[in-house]
């Protein structure tokens, strides 16, 4: 057994930093992937991660003392004020992930899936997101229909050889995964130009042809029973990734003015099939691209459309990136549609912001990123690649060519892992913050200006919290129930979470 992988496991089995470069990592076995995150009474459970590395998901527990406290930096929690129920925290997994994963040996493979996804013996991620046909990392630029007629559906190779191998040995392990799909442009043969008038024989931009929505919703028709057929559910879709983005490899512009009625002929198509899928409006930045006219994209499609037309209980709500704008957004359209749900599905990191350095990124992934949406009333939180190698690939002209992975693989041994802030962040939420939970108000609340955090009931009857320490001194902060209390330790620059009984 070489050094490497030893040291790789006792840090593994005791917690500490992983991610102190590519020359440490190698992947444990299936054996010592094991992540024991229940709480035995009378303790609760503690998750720590520090940006500069010494901790990473080191779980440790402290004791729970029974009564009420004094503590002037009291988090306590208000069981009677109950705010969105929680979807998930998960990764997308692309074409490029899934080579990746598909790459390394059987039992390395199988030894970060169990670690990563299912809930009992490893952190618990629970969503997936998926293109449907190619996005920025497949092999190639294609849809699942590039001959004209629908007759010509099928599914290709990077999803027959790749994506769905992988998820197939996720859902092993964690049936309950959630999956949620999205196109980057519809086939080539259905576009017009922007003025809707002609052919438009581009990958990138162009709208859908008017005439062509009622065979664009039985694509997604088709996509989703293929997929069935294959044991794997589609949850959840999209219409239109990044419905403004007019450049990508692959895009299709989807003005709110196109996508409402084509929303109208999908929600009926699905309606039809006997479809249960959700549909999350939008897709794309806070801020709209900028195109004020495009201001409040998912609520001028509710407004439009009303309640009152086939499928119109399928429409969920809307989904969101962040490369552009601020999450205050989500709190206006949340304040706008009360009875709509809200998603965080996309985040990335790369060279623009050294998102490969854990002491650069932490802080600010679980700050903006997770609590930021949470608290603003996101039931989903979903970052980009799951995994990408060490040249930030494989990765096609036109898309993101300076992405990393929540994980980075070496690709000369397809072995040695480097774990980047995405993966923490969503395994410190995923690990404590159940699928069904829900996130509860506070009766008092620290003042302490440094700690953002967010608590939760999960339906095991557990509590969770999730903090973030952004100042540069540890705090000591008290967690309260009503009933219970314990003190936790958030070291400097930290994200931690914990969970207890009830």
């Amino acid at each position: 057994m070489k050094a490497s992988y030893l040291i790789f496991t006792t840090l593994l089995l005791t917690g500490c930093a992983v991610d102190s470069g590519f020359e440490v990592h190698s992947q444990a076995t299936v054996t010592d992937s094991v992540v024991n995150l229940t709480p035995a009474t009378g303790e609760a459970v503690v998750l720590t991660t520090t940006a500069d590395s010494v901790n990473t998901l080191y779980r440790g527990s402290v004791p729970t003392l029974t009564g009420s406290n004094m503590a002037p930096t009291t988090i306590e929690i208000d069981p009677g004020t109950t705010y969105q129920t929680m979807d998930g925290f998960g990764f997308a997994l692309t074409y490029s992930s899934a080579y990746n994963l598909l790459h390394m040996s059987k039992g390395q493979r199988e030894a970060f899936l169990k670690r990563t996804f299912p809930p009992t013996e490893g952190y618990g991620v629970s969503y997936l997101r998926i293109s449907i046909g190619c996005s920025d990392f497949s092999s190639r630029v294609y849809t699942l229909c590039d001959e004209e007629g629908i007759e010509h559906f099928a599914l290709q190779s990077d999803e027959i050889e790749y994506v769905i191998p992988v998820l197939k040995e996720i859902l092993s392990v964690n049936p309950d995964v959630k999956i949620i799909a999205s196109p980057w442009t519809c086939p080539r043969w259905m576009k017009t130009s922007e003025t809707l008038s002609g052919s438009y024989n581009s990958w990138t931009g162009g709208r859908l042809r008017p005439i062509r929505r009622s065979v664009y919703a039985q694509y997604f028709v088709k996509f989703i029973q293929a997929m069935k057929e294959q044991g794997i559910n589609i949850y959840a879709v999209t219409p239109q990734n990044e419905p403004l983005n007019k450049g990508n490899c692959a895009s299709l512009y989807m003005p709110w003015e196109d996508e409402a009625p084509f929303v109208r002929v999908l929600a009926g198509a699905f309606h039809d099939a006997g479809i249960t899928t959700k549909i999350y409006l939008y897709d794309h930045n806070y801020d709209y691209s900028g195109i004020s006219s495009q201001t409040d994209y998912p609520i001028k499609i509710y407004s439009q459309l009303g309640y009152n037309f086939n499928g119109a209980e399928l429409v969920a709500g809307s989904a969101w990136h962040d490369y552009g704008g601020a999450s205050t957004e989500l709190a206006d359209i949340y304040s706008k549609a009360p009875d709509k749900e809200i998603i965080f599905s996309e985040s990335s990191i790369g060279t623009w912001n050294k998102g490969n350095m854990l002491s650069n990124t932490l802080i600010q992934e679980m700050h903006d990123m997770v609590l930021g949406t949470v608290n603003k009333m996101s039931r989903a939180v979903i970052v980009w690649n799951l995994m990408l190698d060490d040249r930030r690939g494989p990765n096609l002209d036109g898309g993101c060519q300076t992405c990393f992975g929540a994980v980075d693989i070496s690709s000369s041994d397809y072995s040695t892992l480097h774990y980047n802030g995405h993966y923490y962040v969503i395994c410190h939420s995923a690990a404590v913050v159940e699928p069904g939970a829900v996130r509860l108000g506070v009766k008092r609340n620290t003042s302490i200006s440094a700690l953002t955090h967010a608590e939760f009931l999960n339906p095991d009857g557990t509590y969770a919290a999730l903090l973030c320490n952004a100042g540069d001194a540890a705090i000591k902060v008290t967690l309260s129930d009503g009933a219970k209390y314990f003190q936790a330790s958030v070291p400097a620059y930290s994200v931690v979470s914990l969970k207890w009984q009830k």
